[in-house]
């Protein structure tokens, strides 16, 4: 893999066709574009053919099913990436790009990047089923039966679980005890610059007291890079806030960004990209509502998707702001926030009167910005309506503020948790392992002691997206009492381009390193969430299909609607993160991206 991303794109366009004269051939000598297209099927119809027709002279045995397995499925790839339609569906046309490289046209060879050559070169590997994209192949031969194969097997179940624990050094949980050590430091710091005692610290309305939210002050209390001061000032300049609880800080790391703080500091340091991409979308008056809530919103307060589960948003901030946040178009800071009464009763009452709606998803904004009072007010509303049989809570507040978890909020959930008629529980949103601290455990634990349970939802990003890392993350849950939910794909907003992540390299984490876990521990579904329709199962090519490769090597899919059994609808388009940049990206970091070779085959 290593090769690929050190060539220049000359050297690649050379390696494309003298490993694949024949394709050349076949284009270069097709008088007119209509017959290479058709000469082209033709192709990959006769590879198609003989993989699996015994009949054939050209079958070969001796080929590995998970090759053969392989090359059907890059087969398929390169016939919807040819096909006229989705030409005309994504507005492009790889075929006639490949064509014209073919046939040694000038333009087309300053057209194209590396990014495309390289989906095509390791496509038209698999097709010729000579990906070698896996670790290693094992043979049924080396296992007999009996005993003496079980323990063969058992060796080889011990080098994977050891690569995933080999993996795991590279990273760290906030159950560290350096870390531990560093962040007390860290902690008293804070404590020492605000005047504050202990008592303060575990009081959950002083952090909202002294969230940190301008640059001069977080510069006082850790260092930050000329590109993370950069961000912040056009953050100042643009008027986008940021908002970090002194809790929250005391994770940074004091004297710079390094490995184990850099997903904490990425989510709530706003990026230059980012700033320039808001302050551009909002100069354009572009509708910055990337999942249209605005067109699923049955009433205000309200966001409907699905048919047995509303969403209730009844406060537009939170303790803190993520970069990436879906609602950052809603999201205000707390001196700007408010709770319109009145919005808030019709919302209830718009429950109330719809007895196909049995659950509930309470947030916002992040309602445990609430006190505990307005949350039982909320609550007891919400639990006069006989037919809810769920209420969720969705915080951050056990990542961002875990003193929020306090005795009182305990007692407001158990007075409308009941057993076998009504279900209250917490779905939460930690990205790191990093996160997972003494602080944030002894939270879950207040929790599940009352009975409750609580779930999380990761967005994978680049800072969470190298080997095993989002694994360690799902292990320590586990262990603290969440059960993981849903792995969300990056969301297509330009604005946060720095955390998008290609979906080949989600769906490679859950067939690679997700897999070596125990079931248990993998509960989490990775998902598309897909505009205006909802989720789409990341695992299903009946939920979703590439279609295209553009010049600068994004492939472009096509979603199918969660409704597609039910209902005819239109489809979604989405132009992805190119792999070939995700993985220069990853090289710069310092990983090994041979490590990531097989992440071309994920479709």
């Amino acid at each position: 893999m290593k090769q690929f991303l050190k060539m220049s794109k000359e050297e690649l366009i050379d390696y494309l066709w003298e490993e694949n004269p024949d394709v050349k051939r076949l284009l270069k000598f097709s008088k007119i574009s209509y017959e290479a297209r058709n000469n082209f099927f033709a192709y990959l119809n006769f590879y198609e053919r003989n993989y699996f027709n015994v009949q054939s002279e050209h079958y070969n045995e001796d080929i590995p099913i998970v090759e053969r397995n392989n090359a059907k499925e890059c087969i398929r790839v390169l016939k919807n990436i040819i096909r006229t339609e989705n030409d005309k569906i994504s507005g492009w046309s790889a075929f006639e790009l490949l064509f014209s490289l073919a046939c040694d046209e000038k333009k087309a060879s300053a057209a194209v990047s590396e990014g495309f050559l390289c989906e095509m070169i390791f496509l038209l590997k698999g097709v010729k089923a000579k990906s070698e994209s896996y670790l290693c192949y094992t043979g049924p031969e080396e296992y007999e039966d009996g005993r003496g194969g079980a323990i063969k097997r058992s060796r080889t179940l011990d080098s994977y679980s050891r690569l995933m624990f080999d993996r795991f050094k590279s990273f760290k949980t906030g159950m560290d005890k350096g870390l531990l050590a560093e962040r007390k430091k860290m902690k008293n710091k804070i404590l020492k610059f605000f005047n504050a005692e202990e008592s303060d610290w575990q009081d959950y309305k002083w952090h909202l007291k002294n969230v940190v939210s301008d640059i001069k002050t977080l510069s006082k209390l850790v260092s930050l890079s000329a590109e993370e001061k950069g961000g912040l000032e056009l953050a100042a300049r643009y008027g986008i806030p940021f908002q970090i609880t002194p809790y929250y800080l005391s994770l940074f790391n004091e004297k710079g960004r390094t490995s184990w703080d850099a997903s904490i500091r990425a989510q709530v340091l706003h990026g230059k990209n980012y700033c320039e991409n808001v302050a551009k979308s909002r100069k354009a008056g572009a509708d910055m509502d990337y999942m249209g809530e605005k067109s699923t919103s049955p009433a205000d307060l309200l966001t409907r998707r699905y048919a047995q589960i509303v969403i209730l948003k009844p406060y537009d901030s939170c303790p803190q702001i993520c970069t990436y946040c879906q609602r950052n178009w809603e999201i205000t800071d707390l001196k700007s926030a408010s709770v319109t009464g009145e919005k808030l009763k019709e919302a209830i009452k718009w429950i109330a009167d719809n007895p196909n709606v049995v659950e509930v998803l309470l947030t916002g904004g992040d309602p445990l910005t609430l006190t505990n009072d307005f949350l039982d007010d909320i609550l007891g509303e919400l639990s006069k309506i006989k037919h809810l049989m769920r209420i969720r809570i969705g915080t951050r507040t056990l990542v961002t503020m875990p003193q929020r978890i306090d005795e009182g909020f305990i007692e407001t959930l158990k007075k409308y948790h009941k057993w076998g008629r009504r279900e209250i529980c917490i779905m939460t949103h930690f990205q790191h392992s990093s996160e997972i601290t003494p602080e944030s455990s002894a939270a879950c634990e207040k929790i599940k002691s009352a009975g409750m349970n609580i779930y999380n939802q990761q967005v994978f990003t680049f800072f969470n997206s190298k080997k095993f890392e989002t694994c360690l993350l799902r292990k320590t849950l586990k262990i603290i009492g969440i059960d993981p939910y849903y792995t969300f794909n990056t969301k297509g907003k330009q604005e946060t381009a720095d955390f998008r992540v290609p979906i080949a390299r989600l769906e490679q984490e859950r067939k690679e390193e997700a897999r070596l876990l125990p079931g248990i521990v993998r509960t989490d579904e990775p998902v598309f969430n897909v505009p205006k329709i909802g989720k789409s199962h990341l695992r299903a090519w009946q939920d979703h299909e590439p279609i295209m490769i553009t010049s600068d090597g994004k492939r472009v899919y096509r979603f199918f609607p969660w409704e597609s059994r039910f209902a005819v609808g239109d489809a979604y388009t989405y132009t992805d993160v190119s792999i070939y940049d995700y993985l220069k990206r990853l090289e710069n970091e310092g990983e090994n991206v041979d490590d990531y070779k097989s992440i071309w085959y994920y479709f």
